[in-house]
Formats: structure tokens, sequence, C-alpha cells
């Protein structure tokens, strides 16, 4: 059978708001659609929206995670210095980074190349889900697998977070781990450099999936 594995470059930031709705944004500097971000939310009641910039992007998440509604809307990401803006549809999103601590500082000491094999994710995988929702490796659907490589890890120090016109509250943990795939960002709120790679499995061609 057919496998194609398909990149994506790029940070992942998870936050928590004091509201319960968590925020997983993907911010994409190379990926196979070209540089794009998108964003995935889990409110307080369990539901789970994307907010993706295009509909092919739209219609490929939702096929390699679950959600309750997907909307196509403008997603612009703005970064300067160890600030973040995110403005996505009905949501706006500010956050502060800070110093990596000892896990980012291990993760950026192993070697690249080690880092975004599939192998390699694997091999972290037990480690990995010592965190709460954690996981590294896992299925992402009929016919399709997924691998997370780490290359760097920052928290969230400060964010800010509204949606549809409401505020989210202060900063919080990502409690209960959100429910879009086979894992969850770090509980503590942070931003991950990482690379995401996707198999499709019978896929026949074509960058999209």
């Amino acid at each position: 059978m057919k496998r194609t594995r398909l990149e994506f470059d790029g940070w992942i930031a998870g936050v928590g708001t004091s509201s319960g709705t968590r925020v997983v944004l993907g911010h994409w500097v190379r990926s196979p659609f070209g540089p794009f971000s998108d964003v995935m939310l889990e409110q307080a009641d369990g539901t789970r929206l994307l907010l993706a910039p295009s509909r092919p992007i739209g219609d490929f998440v939702a096929g390699v995670y679950t959600f309750d509604q997907v909307r196509v809307v403008p997603v612009t990401v703005r970064v300067e210095g160890t600030s973040w803006a995110v403005e996505a549809g009905p949501l706006e999103l500010r956050f502060t980074v800070g110093a990596r601590g000892p896990l980012g500082l291990l993760l950026r000491a192993v070697p690249r190349p080690l880092a975004t094999r599939p192998a390699w994710a694997a091999l972290v995988d037990f480690p990995a889900r010592l965190l709460p929702g954690v996981r590294t490796r896992g299925s992402s659907g009929p016919g399709r697998r997924g691998w997370y490589g780490a290359l760097d890890l920052r928290p969230v120090t400060a964010a800010t977070a509204v949606f549809e016109g409401n505020g989210l509250g202060p900063l919080a943990p990502v409690d209960p781990p959100v429910r879009f795939g086979f894992g969850s960002v770090p509980r503590p709120p942070a931003l991950t450099r990482v690379v995401t790679t996707v198999e499709l499995r019978g896929h026949r061609g074509g960058s999209s999936g």
C-alpha cells in the first residue's frame, strides 16, 4: 500500500484560560500548503472548533483531527521578539513567551535530523506520556498516523484572549487536556518548536492529502 509522508515545520502554542476555553495555535513556516497558521479551540462545554485560513487546509486538518465545527477565516500571526499576536476570525489572542527552561535546553541539544525522525518520536513517546495528555505519536484517523518531533520549548508567561467579543479570562493551565487528536499540548502553557509528520496510507498523490 502506498504511503505518503507530509511534513509541517513550525511552532505550536497551547494556552488555557480561566473561562475553561483552551487554545492551540499552529504556526507553520513550511508545509505542503506553504506557510500558514490555524487555530484549534476547545470550549468549557467540550465543543471543539477549528479556525482555518482556507477550505483545503480546513478539510485536511479536519481529516487528521476531530472537530465539532470548522470555520474558514483569515488567520494572521505577528511575532515581535517574545510577543505574539494572533487574529483568527472571532478570536484575538496575545501572548508572551519567557526564557526556556531545562527541558527546552535539552530539546535544543538533540540534533534536528534525529529529532524529526518518526523513529525518534516513537522512542520518546513513553517518557512524554509522563506529562498528562502529551503524546509524540499516534493514529490521526483512518489511514493516517502522526508524529511530533520537538526542537525547543519555552513557557508562555502571559496571555489575553477574546472570542466572539468575550474575554476568556487570565492565563491558566491547559486543563483538562484538549481532545482534538491522539495527544494534547503540555498542561503548563507553552510554545513548542516542532516538526509534525503525517503519514497517509493509500494516498494517490497531490500535496494536500
